[in-house]
């Protein structure tokens, strides 16, 4: 069975994806032409999209990375790590 912290990152991530997936079709559809080329403008509002999606993406993963965080759980500073650790 799946941890609850694994299926938030799922949903999450299936999420984004869904997204992603429908913001490309409305451009497509939006902006395409008759014989499925996509236009100029259309082309730049993809690029955008897709990059949109790379910040969006990094952006899920640092706050899923601080909201599933346990302290405790070894995630923590190295720093206290190497200042127990005998030399």
């Amino acid at each position: 069975m799946l941890d609850r912290e694994q299926l938030i990152e799922i949903v999450v991530a299936v999420s984004a994806i869904f997204l992603m997936l429908g913001v490309m079709f409305h451009i497509g559809s939006t902006y395409g032409g008759d014989n499925g080329v996509l236009t100029p403008d259309g082309a730049e509002l993809l690029v955008g999209a897709i990059v949109g999606f790379v910040f969006l993406l990094t952006a899920v993963g640092i706050g899923l990375a601080f909201l599933l965080n346990e302290p405790g759980a070894g995630l923590e500073d190295d720093e206290d790590a190497d200042a127990q650790s005998p030399a």
